[in-house]
């Protein structure tokens, strides 16, 4: 290493041994947050810095903390907050990696790992703790053997989800667990209004740092954004024919499957092996030990196909995958942006492919204004995957009913009592509470479902006012079928002004079809064995007699 080496880091501020160990992961600059966080951060500014995933935010906070760590070497020193257990250890690696000329001790504290072993972990004051918010609440509400009086950090990486509804509780008891003199430090692909205005994380406003990417694109230009439209019961079956085709070419390449629930996500993954396609699953009822296995597989080439929930859209660092599938389009823009940034990280090239039906079309529409990027056609051969519709549909279903669904949600709820009962509540009050609140969680989100139709059903009047078929129905018998009506006729209407998907009906049509011919020309030969067996048992009884 010359003395022109590191030269941008140095410039920033970054301490020459920090730089060595810099060079020896192969990084000779730093990346735009690095450039624009660092500085400001070893001054003593609070920050919110905001940037496509994989574009080194995780050493934007790292470098000056350890740096500052090493002028004073104490512990509890940095807190790190993540919203999943996956993310947690990546950030202890990455800390352990650059803090090892310090001896650097690093404690993580997550749910499905030994809570004593933890206990006695944090006793011993390591330099950085890493956490998710609910097990480091149940720390402090439980035992007095560390302390959080004295850190100089807190960093929440992927701040918009941990200021969702879901951690409030635990960020609270955990803030005022924290000395009010600190610098805080928040990280996101995406930074929301509820980040910005935190009423249970005031901000510096003096000292306040607020760094966004100057590059409105919110996906990294190096990503090939694709779609493949197909019918809604064939889903799987386009999912299975996407596959086969990309690996055609790239045998060996690393792809994430993105699934929008846990049980879909276990479902696949059993139907995907079943057909000979290896593959791990990774989702939130998985034990600890099963999920950093399965991430073990995945990043050591063992299995190169991930099917995973939205627990791996955030934060994983896995820098060769080479292609992301939605298996449906995720709710909300900023969960697409997540889930496709983990492919073309740090200036790599990558894929990411939605399967879409007739029914996605506004859903696209919106992701495409988030991302200012119009996704392209990956084209799939509809005759090929109509040959695999019967094997595809009937193993799925054949997985299905080896899932047993009451363990699903028996995991589920013993998670639940089980935080309940340490914190001191009664589990019956609670459920009754949880399951109002969901009630009432769903109700919103279909008036919000219903007024986005609406708008977008206005706009369209305003642009065709002599048109009357795609009004839609207020007179509706329900808030339900509002938004069923409301939405086939609006997805209808986006289809037909959107040349890319002018003929999609008419394929759709044509699909159903030969699939139907498929299923009954194979109905026909099963028939036509049976006939045969039934025949030659007869022939076989007479010849006995």
């Amino acid at each position: 290493m010359n003395e022109n080496d590191g030269k941008e880091f140095a410039e920033l501020g970054v301490k020459t041994w920090l730089i060595k160990e810099l060079f020896n992961l192969g990084i000779r600059s730093p990346t735009p947050i690095q450039k624009g966080c660092i500085s400001r951060i070893l001054a003593g500014d609070d920050c919110i810095g905001a940037a496509k995933t994989g574009s080194g935010k995780t050493f934007a906070f790292a470098l000056p903390i350890l740096q500052h760590l090493a002028e004073d070497p104490y512990g509890i020193f940095a807190l790190v907050l993540t919203p999943t257990h996956e993310l947690a250890y990546q950030i202890a690696d990455q800390f352990s990696i650059l803090g090892q000329p310090l001896k650097l001790r690093v404690c993580i504290v997550t749910g499905g790992s030994d809570q004593l072993e933890e206990s006695l972990k944090l006793a011993k004051r390591p330099h950085i703790v890493v956490a998710m918010p609910g097990r480091l609440a149940d720390h402090i509400t439980g035992c007095d053997t560390f302390s959080l009086k004295k850190i100089k950090y807190l960093v929440l990486d992927e701040a918009d989800r941990l200021f969702s509804e879901s951690f409030q509780d635990d960020l609270e008891t955990i803030f005022n667990a924290l000395p009010a003199k600190r610098q805080n430090l928040l990280f996101s692909a995406t930074i929301t209004e509820d980040v910005r205005e935190s009423k249970i994380l005031p901000l510096n406003k003096d000292k306040l740092l607020t760094w966004t990417e100057t590059d409105s694109q919110l996906t990294v230009s190096t990503l090939d954004q694709r779609y493949v439209v197909c019918p809604a019961y064939a889903r799987d079956v386009y999912l299975v024919q996407t596959l086969r085709k990309y690996r055609e070419t790239k045998p060996s390449s690393h792809i994430i499957v993105f699934t929008d629930t846990k049980k879909e996500c276990q479902v696949l993954s059993m139907m995907l092996n079943a057909i000979s396609m290896d593959n791990v699953c990774l989702h939130g009822f998985m034990r600890q030990k099963e999920r950093v296995a399965a991430l073990t597989q995945f990043r050591s080439n063992l299995k190169c196909t991930l099917v995973a929930t939205n627990v791996a859209a955030r934060g994983l660092d896995i820098p060769t995958v080479d292609l992301v599938v939605n298996h449906k389009l995720p709710l909300e823009p900023k969960e697409y942006i997540h889930r496709v940034g983990r492919t073309a990280r740090a200036g790599r090239s990558g894929m990411a492919i939605s399967l879409i039906t007739p029914y996605d079309i506004l859903r696209l529409g919106e992701i495409e204004d988030a991302i200012k990027t119009k996704l392209t056609e990956y084209k799939i051969d509809d005759d090929e995957a109509v040959k695999i519709f019967t094997t595809v549909s009937v193993t799925r279903r054949e997985q299905e009913a080896q899932l047993d669904n009451e363990e699903f949600e028996q995991r589920k709820r013993n998670y639940r009592v089980k935080r309940w009962i340490q914190a001191g509540v009664d589990p019956d009050m609670m459920e009754q509470g949880l399951e109002e609140m969901r009630r009432k969680r769903i109700k919103a989100a279909k008036k919000a479902k219903l007024a986005k139709i609406k708008e977008v059903q206005a706009q369209i009047q305003a642009d065709r006012p002599s048109k009357e078929e795609n009004r839609l129905h207020n007179d509706a018998e329900d808030i339900d079928t509002s938004i069923k009506e409301g939405l086939k006729k609006v997805n209808k209407t986006l289809m037909k002004k959107d040349d890319r998907f002018k003929d999609v009906i008419g394929k759709i049509t044509k699909i159903k079809r030969k699939a139907d011919n498929v299923k009954a020309k194979k109905d026909l030969e099963v028939s036509s064995a049976k006939k045969k067996k039934k025949i030659k048992g007869n022939k076989d009884e007479i010849k006995n007699k």
